[in-house]
């Protein structure tokens, strides 16, 4: 399983590596949302979530969404027309770009939780124009629980006033930790975005593609890059439509998450993570170790693994997702949770599912990281 980027043709200087404000805030608000990915930042969630204003903290529960469970393309507006390819150098200014989007647009990268077909040709129909996809995308946010729901019925019936409250919200985030934040990380990134150009001038692709990460690797004739993912998509640097680029992103607080943006009609987007903190360990059975083994070497279960832990699923969206039954997924879940491998909890009428993260990085970093790059 692999995400592919067509750079056939690519002229070199099109590849470009830049930080960006406007991303690097989602992953900040990712990693305070959930501390279980990122173990090595527990002291930096713990101090900022405890300093936050708590109507501040209350209004990043509303729309969590965007970058819980997924990393919404609205964090990414440079790489949408008419955005110009490349990141700005202010939070203000990529929240400009951010505005220009149109909202139909908007709200399929807002809702990409309610896996409409945002990265597909063609894309499915707009729900603020469909009433059967509106239906679709508000039954999906309700699985999800009662605040995806309000917050999803409010996207779609104002989507002026919501986009003018979420940039409300992420100037609120600046002005609360993210200022202060990025003023110590922004030159770190800089000088990585620097020096990561100078390799792929003076040393090619392949070898800057290494500095980048492991994950990533290039065809002998360097026309294609692949990201070794736990998801399969395709996009070209080369779209006519779009203008031809390849941007690469740093980010402190992304590892162990290696992100493509790979939608089309987008510029390609490589979001990279500057550092790889150790995760602790601690002994286990080696029965109870065999039996996690085992439970999590099963090729469905790791595919299932990687949905339960970025987010709750219930047994249907699982067996939707993966296009096999719901008997085949209680039966999956059923193992893994005689492992001890998942936590389970009603929401409403719903039963969600969701991995133990703090489990499973007991048993190996590699396979935490492979399942959340």
């Amino acid at each position: 399983m692999s995400v592919t980027i067509d750079i056939a043709g690519l002229p070199r200087e099109r590849i470009v590596f830049a930080p960006s404000p406007l991303a690097e805030l989602c992953m900040a608000l990712h990693a305070l949302s959930q501390p279980a990915h990122h173990p090595g930042l527990a002291s930096w969630a713990a101090g900022t979530s405890a300093a936050l204003d708590p109507c501040l903290a209350d209004r990043l529960l509303e729309a969590a969404f965007l970058w819980r469970s997924t990393f919404s393309d609205i964090f990414m507006p440079f790489a949408r027309p008419p955005g110009c390819g490349v990141p700005a150098a202010t939070l203000a200014e990529e929240l400009d770009a951010l505005d220009r989007m149109d909202d139909a647009q908007f709200v399929a990268s807002a809702l990409e939780h309610c896996r409409l077909a945002h990265y597909n040709e063609g894309g499915d129909p707009s729900p603020l124009t469909d009433p059967a996809a509106r239906a679709r995308a508000l039954e999906t946010a309700a699985a999800r629980g009662p605040r995806e729901r309000d917050f999803s019925q409010r996207l779609l019936d104002d989507p002026a006033g919501v986009r003018a409250w979420l940039r409300r919200l992420f100037e609120d985030c600046d002005e609360g930790f993210f200022a202060e934040t990025w003023r110590r990380i922004e030159p770190q990134q800089t000088a990585d975005a620097r020096h990561k150009t100078q390799v792929l001038r003076h040393k090619g692709l392949p070898a800057v593609l290494r500095e980048v990460s492991a994950a990533l690797g290039v065809d002998e004739a360097q026309t294609v890059i692949t990201a070794d993912k736990m998801v399969n998509g395709w996009t070209t640097a080369t779209d006519p439509a779009v203008g031809p680029g390849l941007v690469f992103v740093p980010t402190h607080f992304g590892w162990p998450h290696l992100l493509v943006l790979h939608a089309p009609g987008w510029t390609p987007v490589v979001h990279y993570p500057l550092a790889s903190p150790e995760l602790a360990r601690e002994p286990g059975s080696v029965e109870l170790l065999q039996r996690r083994m085992e439970a999590l070497a099963h090729p469905m279960r790791m595919m299932l693994c990687r949905s339960l832990a970025r987010s709750p699923y219930t047994t249907s969206e699982l067996a939707s997702v993966y296009g096999i039954t719901a008997p085949e997924v209680s039966r999956h879940l059923g193992v893994l949770r005689k492992a001890g491998l998942l936590h389970t909890h009603r929401q409403g009428r719903y039963v969600q599912h969701q991995l133990d993260l703090g489990t499973v990085a007991r048993i190996g970093s590699d396979f935490i990281e492979g399942i959340l790059r």
